[in-house]
């Protein structure tokens, strides 16, 4: 498991809410990197750099999950 994704299933306590915006931003870009790797390892046809142009939308896209209540 990435260091990313330890982070957002240990914060318990300290919601993720209450971190400060560049804490919730490198856990949501962590996150967004762990998910890349696993889809270009598991296809051939992923290619990383389409893959990393959408890493800041896929960043995005977790940290308003992550916001939702």
């Amino acid at each position: 498991m990435s260091e990313a994704i330890k982070a957002v299933s240990v914060i318990g306590n300290l919601s993720y809410a209450k971190l400060q915006p560049n804490s919730q931003r490198a856990i949501a870009v962590g996150a967004a990197l762990e998910l890349i790797s696993n889809r270009v390892l598991s296809s051939a046809s992923v290619h990383l750099s389409q893959e990393l142009d959408n890493l800041s939308k896929y960043a995005d896209q977790i940290q308003e999950a992550l916001n939702t209540k």
